[in-house]
């Protein structure tokens, strides 16, 4: 792993500990910050080395004959396969109560993604994506193209959601299940949105993220709709 990579996992790691952090002082996640923090670090590392090999299988790569290549995640890692693998290893985490940990980490982890993206700014001008005159654009060295820096906008985009469901969570109380769905559907929208301005379109699993987005809308929904039959607190001590 080359070091720029590896400053941008670090960035994104910041982020979703800055936002346990911020969600532990005002009693999002108090008391399992820590747990939180360990098992989202130990999934997102078997989602990466999951995804890795998944990536080499879909190369015609063995990873049982080459199993030095799995180390290389520079060469390639499938977003799909590295993001499902991580899922599922934190959920089993909590699996006695994994609607509430993922609602305990979703902002924590649209913070995380917005590290990572922002992460380019260690790798070059893995910041910019298609051709723009627009006047924050700029050009890789040695070019006088200016493109969008399209990783800056999915960082922004994912850290103000991010800010926006910690302050949810921590002042209105949202029904359980809201802020994981939210969180699902933004983490789709927001890559599904801007994938036409990145260098090749369509060049990424667009499937993956619609349908990441079509989940978080219709658990949302089936979260609100769960909230609403709820009977409120008067209703529940009335003889």
């Amino acid at each position: 792993m080359e070091f720029t990579l590896l400053a941008a996992a670090a960035l994104g790691a910041f982020g979703l500990w800055a936002m346990l952090w911020w969600e532990a002082r005002h009693g999002n996640a108090d008391r399992c910050a820590g747990s939180l923090w360990d098992t989202a670090m130990f999934a997102a590392v078997a989602g990466i080395f999951g995804g890795r090999i998944v990536a080499m299988v879909l190369n015609g790569v063995n990873p049982l004959t080459n199993p030095g290549d799995i180390i290389i995640v520079r060469s390639g890692v499938s977003t799909v396969g590295a993001s499902l693998i991580a899922v599922a290893v934190f959920l089993w985490s909590f699996r006695r109560q994994p609607v509430l940990a993922a609602d305990a980490i979703a902002a924590a982890a649209l913070a995380g993604l917005a590290g990572w993206h922002a992460g380019c700014l260690f790798r070059g001008g893995a910041c910019l994506g298609s051709a723009s005159d627009l006047p924050w654009a700029w050009a890789q060295p040695g070019s006088a193209v200016t493109r969008h820096p399209v990783e800056l906008y999915a960082a922004l985009a994912y850290l103000a959601a991010a800010a926006a469901l910690a302050w949810w969570k921590a002042y209105r109380r949202p029904t359980p299940g809201m802020p994981a769905a939210i969180a699902v559907a933004v983490a789709g929208g927001v890559r599904l949105l801007t994938e036409p301005l990145r260098p090749s379109l369509g060049g990424g699993p667009v499937w993956f993220y619609a349908t990441a987005l079509v989940a978080g809308v219709v658990l949302a929904v089936a979260a609100a709709r769960r909230g609403q039959d709820r009977p409120s607190q008067a209703e529940a001590q009335a003889p």
